[in-house]
This record gives C-alpha cells, sequence and structure tokens, in this order.
C-alpha cells in the first residue's frame, strides 16, 4: 500500500491564503499518484504552467513579474524529491515572489486559475469532512490512543499522565462473591472503579483533543457507556467500535474507525441537508451566485455548500452584486469568492460535489436569519 504524504491547511493558513491579494496570483491543482516516481507530475505541473503563463501575457502583465513567477514554479517543477512523496492532489499557489503547496488526500481535477486572488475552493474540500481520526481503545488492562489517517498506517500517540490499566490507576479490584447481596455490592464497587479509571483518562486525553478532528472510542461494556458519561469531550463519535480492543491489531482498529468516519459524514451531510430543507420553509435558504453572493456579503450566511468542479467567472463588488464575465486575469470563479466572504465573517463552507448540494443547485445557502 503506497503512502499518503498529506499536508492538510490549518484554519490559519487558509485565512492568509483568502485574503492574499497580488496581480499575478496562480493557483493550480493536479491529480497526484502516491505510488509514482514523481515525473508524471512534474510533467502535468510543467503543462500548467504553460497555461498560467499563456494568460498572464495575454492580460497584459509585467514581463519580469510573469518571468518570476514562471522561475517559482520551474524551482518546484524541478525539485525531485518532493515529487516522490505526494497523495493524491497537489494544491500550488504562487505569485512572483512566493509559492505554497499542499498534498491533499482527495481527488481534485487539474485546473489552472490566474486572478488577483487565490482560487481555493477544491482546497477547502480537503476540510470540509476530516480525513482524519483519533481512536482511543479503552480496555481494563490497557490503554491505546492512535491517529488515523487516509490510507497510512495508524500512529501511536504517547499522552502525558495516561493511565495504563484500572488496577494501577484506581486499586485493585473488590474480590468477587456468591452471596447475592455481596455480589451486588461487587458489581456495583466495579462500576465506582471503572468510572473513576475513565475520568483519569479523560483527563488525561484533553490536552491532545483537537475540535477538528473526531474522537472514535473502542471498548466492550460498560466502558463504553460508562466512558461516555464521564467525558464532556464534544470530539467524542456518538457511534464508537464494539468489541474487546485488545483483540484488534492498531491496523484493524484504524480500518473499523475509517468506515465509522465516512458514516459520521454521510450523516453530517444528511442533516444539513434536512436542516435547509427545513429553513427553506421558514424562508432562511437560497440558492443560486446572485442570491447567495448578495447574504454572504452580508455577513447572513451560516453555512454555504459550493460545488468544487463548477467555475462560474465574474466579479462581486462590495455590495455583494454579481457580475457574470468570461474568465480572464481581472476575474475570478464567483462561488470561490462567496465562499471566502462565508469564510471571512464566520461561516460554515462545504467544499462537495454537486450531488451534495441541495435542490439540485451548483451553490445553496442556510442563512442565519430571514431576509
Amino acid at each position: 500500500m503506497a503512502i499518503l504524504h498529506t499536508d492538510i491547511p490549518t484554519r490559519s493558513q487558509v485565512d492568509a491564503l483568502l485574503t492574499a491579494r497580488n496581480p499575478h496570483s496562480a493557483s493550480l491543482y493536479l491529480p497526484t499518484d502516491p505510488a509514482s516516481t514523481g515525473e508524471a507530475e512534474r510533467v502535468e505541473l510543467k503543462n500548467l504552467t504553460g497555461e498560467v503563463l499563456e494568460q498572464l501575457r495575454a492580460a497584459g502583465a509585467d514581463k519580469d513579474e510573469v518571468g518570476e513567477l514562471a522561475d517559482q514554479l520551474a524551482d518546484l517543477g524541478d525539485d525531485e524529491a518532493f515529487f516522490r512523496y505526494q497523495a493524491r492532489s497537489l494544491a500550488v499557489f504562487a505569485t512572483p515572489k512566493s509559492i505554497t503547496t499542499f498534498r491533499l488526500p482527495t481527488h481534485l481535477r487539474a485546473a489552472v486559475e490566474v486572478s488577483d486572488r487565490f482560487h481555493l475552493k477544491p482546497l477547502l474540500r480537503s476540510i470540509t469532512f476530516p480525513n482524519t481520526a483519533l481512536v482511543l481503545a479503552l480496555a481494563q488492562n490497557s490503554v491505546r490512543l492512535l491517529e488515523v489517517l487516509p490510507e497510512l498506517d495508524p500512529v501511536a500517540i504517547e499522552v502525558s499522565g495516561m493511565p495504563t490499566d484500572i488496577d494501577s490507576a484506581v486499586g485493585r479490584a473488590f474480590p468477587a462473591d456468591r452471596s447475592p447481596i455481596r455480589r451486588l455490592q461487587a458489581d456495583e464497587g466495579k462500576k465506582v472503579r471503572i468510572r473513576q479509571f475513565a475520568r483519569q483518562v479523560d483527563r488525561a486525553l484533553r490536552p491532545v483533543l483537537r475540535g477538528d478532528v473526531p474522537l472514535i472510542l473502542a471498548a466492550t461494556e460498560p466502558l463504553q457507556s460508562i466512558f461516555r458519561s464521564v467525558s464532556g469531550a464534544p470530539e467524542l463519535a456518538p457511534v464508537g467500535l464494539t468489541g474487546n480492543p485488545e483483540e484488534s491489531t492498531d491496523r484493524e482498529l484504524a480500518s473499523a474507525a475509517r468506515s465509522v468516519l465516512d458514516d459520521l459524514h454521510a450523516d453530517r451531510l444528511r442533516d444539513l441537508h434536512r436542516l435547509f430543507d427545513l429553513r427553506t420553509g421558514q424562508g432562511r435558504a437560497v440558492r443560486g451566485i446572485a442570491d447567495v453572493a448578495r447574504y454572504a456579503t452580508m455577513g447572513a450566511v451560516d453555512t454555504v455548500f459550493v460545488d468544487i468542479d463548477n467555475a462560474t467567472t465574474g466579479v462581486i463588488d462590495e455590495a455583494g452584486a454579481v457580475d457574470f464575465e468570461p474568465a480572464g486575469a481581472s476575474t475570478y470563479g464567483l462561488q470561490d469568492e462567496i465562499a471566502r466572504r462565508v469564510w471571512l465573517t464566520g461561516g460554515h463552507v462545504l467544499a462537495v460535489r454537486r450531488d451534495d448540494i441541495p435542490a439540485g443547485a451548483d451553490i445553496a445557502a442556510i442563512l442565519r436569519y430571514a431576509p
């Protein structure tokens, strides 16, 4: 199995790209193969670079600026070592003075955009639904925390202060007793010890949890239910892995966790579709570029669905009015600009395929309030 080498952008990195402005901004996306030597990808980058330079020259860009941008992309194409370690897609954002790359786990089509801003809609696909998860393999005699990444072997994470087992954490078990009364006491005592153990695990976990990464619990009963009852971690996925995790390898747990992650994504999308339908009846949902652009400019959009494969071009003015124009150095992707305005006003951006957008639209939005 080929290893995926990924660089998932942080929110601060996305913020920086969304607010960057340069009259010679080039955004390039190309498919990559983690098992490739990188030669085919370097050829594709060279071809895409030719499209960038052609667009800039056609727009009358400064010759020196074009040359500097060409050098940035040529230097990247000459980096054989870089292209030997790839994921499924490569995103490149270049100006005459800088270049930024992200290796992404999502399959993206080859594309080039040249404007005064970067084309980020495909990049946002990689953070619309998390591709990583943490798995807490919790048993009375062992505790493991694993980081699960796309198509990679799971990585064991050492957690400071994490108890290793229930006996060392809270003392030895109450002795079993066949008397019905004593047996009831022993069972209750066991649950008390498990709750104490679970609280210690929960406290140790808190510093390493990340709000954008789900925590998937692998445990048997009653440990599964008891941990959920004492943990307040918002990252804890509502569905966990059943069965004794001590009987599963790290790889087996990671494979099962990826299925849970897929289900979580599908559930979230269904919930948002139901919410869109509800808000439509309340007059708090819109579709179509012109309407969504207006509300995005007002900061009234809570959640926007954008088609990552659609490339309608034009400009949006400061009041949110849309002017549809052909692609060129003076225009940009309208859905991309809408996503930027929603993101920077605290809204949620879902960069998805067209089939995942409500009502069969190429863009749709749930509003914070009725217009």
